[in-house]
């Protein structure tokens, strides 16, 4: 609790009241215990202490039980025990100003990121890749980023891989080598994402890291998240909390010492943060928490023991609450003696033995001094919450919520254009012009087999017409050979008779002419009179029809 004489107050030892000191909170903490311990209380009283001197802060609840600082505590019979070692007559029970949020959005206010401002490295943490494959990421943002298109959700990543990946030929020269199977990889991860839930933390509106920053009525917001639903996502969960950390580091300018931190980051379950995370980003992280305090930004870390903090990290942390551990096993062992060493040895007790006996609601405790020196680790018992201990109800988290000031600012995702809708349009007015030009292409070659089959037909037509003259002369031609053979007959009979008849009668025949000539010149009358009136049929008949 803020004391005027003891200022951020929150514990208790033999010696005295032990206190944080308001410059050094941006030095960073660790809250330490077995589970079972008093971890979650000794958070509450440390963020509640930080709002009644106007610090907001974020933490991450986990089971529920942080809502509870949303409402006033009550005086109980444990409490009023302990109100004489603490040198409290009459505790102020009051609530903090809270703001909650829900990566899903279903307990709290949506907390959204763009694609872009996640990154390609984060991402490639968030689904696991291996180092090709975020290499391949990163080429996927960078051609995102000089065609300009924006990557706003998953359904624009996964566009712009598919744009990649049929297109790396013309990209491999310029950027680097892309293959399908990397491309392949990234889409499954991507699925698996989705199936997490992650699709609901990517879009628009992306939330505004000043929106931490907030205070009412002098004191600090505290802004909870919901994870009890995250957390079953380790790695979506300390992705989520490590770009926000990132965000913060990014965007908030330098402030150098100040005497109260701007805000105040509760890291829970950090054990999840390091797990499986490449060297690369170890030194990332370390980098952020090293440089985030000339921000104004303290970071305390919750975890059962301080050695699931890497070393390089754990050292930037000064102060600390280290609660009971438990050292079933030998390697429990090690680890109460690592949790021992790092404090500042107290003459009165050895810590290593005072770890193991500490009840709960008990702890060790060492805050850095005014000079930023480790205090000499003190065996204390830490304050009782003046706000509620536990969890609310729903319909109390539903009325705050709407009573909230951010009621409405992040409650409806937002589509705009982006990636997918460009290269969606780009691809049906691709097939569109492919298949006009199908089109066209199949027209002309029905055209060109029409104009042959029409050939084709004219030439048949011609030939038969050929064939009908030619045959309708030779039938004209037969009738008048006929004629002719049939008059060349005919006269030649008559002859024969004349001649037969001269010779029986013993007459001879005046004419000069002889039988011969007759025959031929009646033959050719016949035969032309026939071809006469053969050609006036037919032109007749042509002429008819």
């Amino acid at each position: 609790m803020l004391d005027k004489e003891r200022g951020l107050y929150v514990a208790h030892s033999a010696n005295g009241p032990i206190s944080l000191q308001g410059k050094m909170a941006c030095r960073h903490g660790l809250i330490a215990g077995a589970t079972g311990t008093g971890k979650t209380v000794t958070l509450q009283v440390l963020a509640e202490t930080f709002s009644q001197a106007g610090v907001p802060c974020f933490m991450a609840d986990m089971k529920g039980d942080l809502s509870g600082i949303s409402q006033a505590g009550k005086l109980s019979g444990f409490i009023e025990k302990r109100l004489p070692e603490f040198g409290i007559s009459d505790p102020q029970f009051q609530n903090c100003p809270v703001r909650f949020f829900d990566v899903y959005g279903e307990q709290g206010h949506p907390m959204r990121s763009t694609i872009s401002r996640m990154g390609p490295e984060m991402l490639g943490r968030l689904m696991d890749l291996n180092e090709t494959q975020t290499g391949v990421l990163n080429i996927v943002f960078r051609i995102a980023d000089d065609n300009g298109l924006l990557l706003i959700d998953l359904k624009d990543l996964r566009a712009m891989l598919n744009f990649v990946g049929q297109n790396a030929a013309e990209y491999t020269t310029q950027y680097g080598n892309v293959t399908s199977a990397s491309v392949g990889a990234i889409q499954r991860a991507l699925l698996a994402l989705e199936n997490q839930g992650a699709d609901l933390f990517f879009g628009e509106p992306d939330f505004d890291i000043y929106d931490l920053l907030q205070c009412e009525a002098g004191r600090g917001i505290m802004n909870v998240l919901a994870a009890d639903k995250l957390m079953l996502q380790p790695k979506l969960y300390s992705t989520f909390l490590l770009w926000l950390l990132s965000e913060l580091y990014a965007t908030l300018p330098e402030v150098g010492e100040m005497d109260l931190p701007k805000l105040v980051f509760f890291f829970d379950e950090a054990h999840m943060l390091f797990e499986g995370t490449s060297k690369a980003l170890t030194d990332k992280i370390e980098q952020v928490i090293r440089l985030i305090r000339s921000k104004g930004v303290g970071i305390y870390f919750i975890t059962q023991s301080p050695t699931d903090i890497p070393s390089n990290i754990l050292g930037q942390l000064g102060n600390r609450v280290q609660h009971a551990l438990r050292a079933y096993t030998p390697q429990d062992q090690k680890a109460v003696k690592v949790a021992a060493d790092t404090f500042r040895p107290n003459p009165a007790f050895k810590t290593y033995d005072t770890l193991l006996e500490l009840g709960t609601g008990e702890a060790l405790v060492s805050f850095l001094d005014e000079k930023g020196t480790p205090a000499i680790v003190e065996r204390a018992k830490i304050l009782f919450p003046l706000s509620q201990i536990g969890a609310i109800t729903e319909d109390q988290r539903a009325d705050l919520i709407k009573r909230s000031r951010l009621y409405g600012r992040y409650d409806h995702a937002i589509d705009r254009e982006s990636a997918y809708e460009l290269i969606t349009a780009a691809t049906l007015e691709a097939e569109r012009q492919k298949a006009e030009i199908e089109a066209a292409a199949e027209a002309e070659r029905q055209a060109a087999i029409q104009a042959k089959a029409d050939a084709k037909a004219a030439k048949e037509a011609e030939k038969a017409a050929k064939e009908a003259a030619k045959k309708k002369s030779n039938g004209i031609g037969a009738k008048v050979l006929k004629s002719v053979l049939t008059a060349v007959t005919g006269v030649a009979a008559a002859a024969a008779a004349d001649a037969v008849t001269g010779k029986i009668t013993g007459k001879k025949t005046t004419s000069k002419t002889s039988t011969g000539e007759k025959v031929v010149k009646k033959a050719t009358r016949s035969a032309t009179n026939t071809l006469t009136k053969e050609l006036t049929r037919s032109i007749l008949g042509n002429l008819i029809k």
